[in-house]
């Protein structure tokens, strides 16, 4: 049975990386090429830790934390592991019982994208996947200053969609992300069983 969304819900939004997207097994792959090269460990439980959250931001803590802040250069580590998803993002798939309610409310519902994606790597994976024409409202890293779990990220999108907070369902497969939501006063969705979340 289609999933029934709930009745105050006036708009949705969506999370892109491991939401409406299956992208968190080729992050996790692209992470552990760029940190290879460094002789660094870079495990998933660290990547689950850190979703919704910046990839320079990743980036910033793992160094901080392996103390090699000052002997590897963020901008290139940083380079190295996009490049690397770039590589290989072309086999990424959606998440199909998201995807489907993405189908089931285009032009029923107001819908945006909230994520803490880089804008390229946001845009390449909605064109992936086919869902670029569902969505007029994408915001991304680059277009707020306080990321997930702050809810600026969905507070920008309800702004944007005209609709309040409170009548608004989100997506999400993160605890950062879930957390946002109910910071900006939406109603979370956990999507994390709805598929093989296996990585």
């Amino acid at each position: 049975m289609p999933f029934q969304i709930d009745h105050r819900a006036k708009g949705l939004i969506f999370d892109l990386d491991g939401t409406l997207a299956d992208t968190m097994p080729f992050h996790l792959k692209a992470w552990q090429y760029a940190c290879e090269e460094y002789g660094i460990e870079f495990s998933s439980d660290f990547l689950r830790l850190h979703t919704g959250i910046p990839a320079w931001k990743i980036a910033e803590n793992l160094l901080e934390e392996r103390g090699l802040t000052d002997k590897i250069p963020l901008e290139e580590f940083m380079s190295r592991k996009t490049q690397e998803f770039f590589r290989i993002q072309s086999a990424v798939k959606e998440v199909k019982p998201v995807a489907e309610i993405v189908r089931q409310y285009y032009n029923v519902l107001p819908m945006a994208i909230g994520t803490g994606g880089n804008c390229e790597a946001v845009r390449r994976t909605l064109d992936i996947i086919g869902m670029t024409k569902y969505f007029d409202i994408v915001v991304t890293a680059n277009d707020v200053t306080s990321h997930k779990p702050h809810p600026e990220t969905f507070l920008k999108c309800a702004e944007l969609m005209k609709i309040n907070p409170a009548n608004i369902q989100v997506f999400e497969d993160g605890d950062l992300g879930i957390e946002s939501a109910i910071s900006a006063g939406m109603m979370p969705v956990d999507v994390r069983s709805w598929y093989e979340y296996a990585w």
